[in-house]
């Protein structure tokens, strides 16, 4: 029952430590593990019960396993924060020290030395905490470590998730985008040098991607997965209508045209804000 309660607080996972700490020595866990009680999962942790462990118990396990003050982290954090959908492979795991510590299979280890636990009254706080129960790296840290070890597409993704969710995410906010699509987008307007425009803004009710408001030009990209079918159809045809309604010009963009048509999308924008932006 000790072993069960430990096992509860911790995804179904125990150390070789707590299972000692509870008079179950290397014999009795041996027995367990041929009765089918225990199930090792890495060197000193084992699954109690049965192996089937969810996302949350391989990282629990994976994080004991390391040690006093390991931590998930990068890839494996950012699921955890719910950021980015699950991710194949190895669990990432940062510990505080740059010494040597054995890799172990399944888990990629990261070493560390800002991750040492603060002392009180220390200005800048280690960045760790718990989600789940799980020791992890802040939000603001995750998405500083996979800043380059994650493909810049998925690293957008999950801040601008973050900012979904309210995260605290250090540093500077998002460009607001909502979508890859829209992140090209706007990066073709500050290549191309047309004037900023409002991202993802409040025009009579409607959210709409890009607008620059003084000019009454809205655009709107589009790509296959959210847009087609009948409904999304007539939904984005009465929006544009009520929006010319109210003297905005519409321009849809689709992501093949930004992919293969970037500088005639440009061309198309600058023409329709030169004349409005011109106007008295």
């Amino acid at each position: 029952m000790r072993v069960a309660r430990i096992a509860a607080r911790q995804h179904g996972v125990v150390t070789t430590a707590q299972l000692e700490d509870v008079g179950i020595g290397r014999r009795g866990v041996g027995i367990r593990v041929q009765r089918g009680r225990l199930h090792r999962i890495h060197r000193g942790v084992y699954a109690v019960g049965h192996p089937g462990l969810s996302a949350e118990g391989r990282w629990m396990a994976a994080v004991l396993a390391c040690g006093p003050g390991a931590v998930l982290s990068h890839a494996s954090a950012v699921v955890l924060w719910g950021l980015l959908r699950p991710i194949a492979g190895a669990v990432d795991v940062s510990v505080p020290t740059t010494a040597g510590r054995r890799q172990r299979p399944g888990i990629r280890l990261h070493r560390c030395r800002s991750l040492v636990a603060a002392m009180p009254g220390d200005a800048d706080p280690a960045p760790v905490t718990r989600n789940r129960g799980i020791p992890v790296t802040t939000v603001s840290r995750t998405l500083a470590d996979i800043r380059g070890a994650l493909p810049s597409r998925l690293e957008r993704r999950a801040r601008r998730q973050a900012e979904v969710l309210g995260l605290p995410l250090g540093g500077g906010a998002s460009d607001r985008t909502r979508s890859d699509l829209e992140s090209a987008f706007l990066r073709l307007c500050r290549r191309d040098r047309l004037p900023a425009p409002e991202v993802n803004a409040e025009v009579a009710g409607f959210t709409v991607d890009f607008l620059w408001r003084s000019a009454e030009l809205v655009v709107e990209t589009d790509s296959y997965a959210y847009h087609r079918g009948r409904v999304a159809f007539e939904d984005d045809r009465a929006r544009d209508l009520a929006l010319r309604e109210l003297g905005f010009d519409v321009i849809r963009v689709a992501d093949r045209q930004l992919d293969e048509e970037s500088r005639r999308v440009a061309a198309l924008v600058a023409d329709a804000l030169h004349p409005r932006l011109q106007a008295p």
